[in-house]
């Protein structure tokens, strides 16, 4: 239940050629407090319900539970939701041993393009594709629920 991961920057489009898998997310916010965050996602015809605790210093490491409910409870929860829903399209890449999660982001945070990497601890080795751009890894304005608050087209 403890997640590591590092975000990125992406620099080019070359990522989209390399997925494996291209999914529709949006999620939204039922609490976006700094201890802890309550998410509802709606990520293809899935849903889920998910509990973020704080990260750690490096922004590497934080608890987190994941269940999934039916997409008809997840619609009626992102109704009720802190203003700011997510629209993203989020691409699978495989590169060397490790997954890639790249986020295209739409709607108020459209130009956004983030890659998560989750590792098995905070100091293993990773394979960096060409198009991986600067970290910003613990950059709370990067985390999605700070992006409902604070778009990415305001800043």
């Amino acid at each position: 239940m403890i997640e590591i991961e590092r975000k990125f920057l992406v620099t080019s489009r070359a990522y989209q050629g390399q997925a494996t898998l291209k999914e529709r997310i949006v999620q939204g916010f039922l609490n976006t407090h700094p201890e802890r965050t309550v998410r509802v996602r709606i990520k293809a015809d899935s849903a889920f319900l998910t509990v973020k605790g704080k990260s750690n210093e490096a922004g590497t490491m934080r608890f987190e539970w994941e269940k999934e409910i039916p997409v008809p409870d997840a619609e009626r929860l992102l109704s009720i939701c802190e203003p700011g829903v997510i629209d993203k399209v989020r691409y699978n890449v495989p590169v060397g041993q490790h997954i890639f999660e790249v986020d295209e982001f739409y709607g108020d945070n459209k130009g956004l393009v983030v890659a998560e990497i989750e590792l098995a601890s905070e100091d293993e080795d990773f394979e960096k594709p060409e198009w991986l751009g600067q970290e910003v890894t613990g950059e709370v304005k990067y985390y999605n629920s700070q992006l409902g608050k604070n778009p990415y087209t305001s800043w």
